[in-house]
């Protein structure tokens, strides 16, 4: 008697299939699904400052764009001013007049919240969640209350965490959670939103291409940096954090690998002298790192807090990925 046993014939075909999309969740669930161990996912995220310089410049300084925006300085500000007004979507970079960066961008904008949120995923207040990112565009770098985010949107507090958590997987914001060596108190404590792209979420606030204030630059030029540290800790074992006290020193990024603390000040100044803040003395007399750095727009030195070499640098060093542990 003959056993008919179950087999299958694998055939070996020279193609690649690449399924690229907005960051459809359904297509996702389905990818996560079916191809288990058959996949690669790989995040592509809007043009990086670093690549909107090489694309400006005409790719003249590749090799060495750090030394070229230190020298030119005055390009290197009109360069940085003009991505943290526009952003980096690859349309609106290409683009050359305002107007049609608009159009572009409200585009942008309207297709996410209408295709991907209201079409997608059928919610039942799709006008909440468009508040709702309004809302987090205008509390960059700040702590989210999220019954203050209930009470204003009127939806529940589960609705808040929810929609927060759809607009990280489509790649609108991303939140940082708090440093605190007791992991649970990490996750209890109010993080702080960032967006993925600064142009949407100056859209989202009114300022496409018009950020004038001080304080709402400043804001602007923290989720700027932001973007690039993430970027550079992308492939690294390393966490992103930010640090706060009861007392209100804080710290705005906090990078963590293994032992090794990493604490980074933004300022969005011309200093011309190394000040150290009472903020970062405070971290620096509570964990002792080996390293601390002021992220700022001008001033380049180093000045020592005890056993910590606190080094200021320009916006554009960090585009060396040096400080990342």
């Amino acid at each position: 008697m003959l056993c008919q046993l179950p087999f299958a014939v694998i055939v070996q075909l020279p193609y690649k299939f690449i399924l690229s999309g907005s960051g459809s969740l359904e297509l996702k669930q389905k990818i996560d699904e079916s191809m288990v161990g058959r996949k690669r996912l790989f995040e592509l995220s809007t043009v990086s400052f670093e690549e909107f310089v090489d694309y400006r410049t005409g790719y003249r300084y590749e090799e060495k764009l750090t030394d070229f925006l230190e020298i030119e300085k005055d390009k290197a500000m009109q360069l940085l001013t003009e991505y943290m007004q526009f952003g980096g979507y690859p349309r609106i970079v290409i683009a050359t007049e305002q107007r049609e960066k608009l159009q572009l961008i409200d585009e942008i904008y309207h297709s996410v919240l209408e295709k991907d949120i209201a079409y997608l995923l059928k919610l039942d207040k799709p006008d909440a969640f468009s508040d709702l990112i309004k809302l987090l565009a205008g509390q960059v770098g700040q702590l989210l209350n999220y019954s203050e985010l209930s009470s204003t949107l009127n939806v529940s507090f589960q609705t808040v965490k929810k929609y927060l958590w759809y607009a990280r997987k489509i790649f609108l914001v991303e939140i940082v959670a708090p440093y605190a060596k007791n992991i649970r108190k990490e996750i209890s404590k109010s993080p702080v939103p960032y967006f993925w792209d600064l142009g949407l979420r100056n859209h989202a606030m009114g300022l496409f291409g018009d950020v004038r204030s001080a304080s709402e630059i400043g804001f602007v030029f923290e989720n700027f940096v932001f973007l690039i540290l993430k970027e550079k800790r992308r492939l690294k074992a390393t966490k992103l954090n930010f640090w706060r006290t009861k007392d209100k020193a804080e710290v705005d990024f906090v990078f963590e690998s293994g032992k090794t603390l990493i604490p980074i000040e933004v300022k969005y100044k011309q200093l011309r002298r190394a000040r150290v803040s009472a903020s970062l003395r405070s971290f620096i007399a509570r964990y002792h790192p080996e390293n601390a750095y002021v992220i700022n727009l001008s001033l380049k030195g180093t000045v020592r807090i005890a056993d910590t070499a606190v080094s200021f640098l320009p916006f554009h060093e960090l585009l060396g990925g040096k400080i990342v542990p």
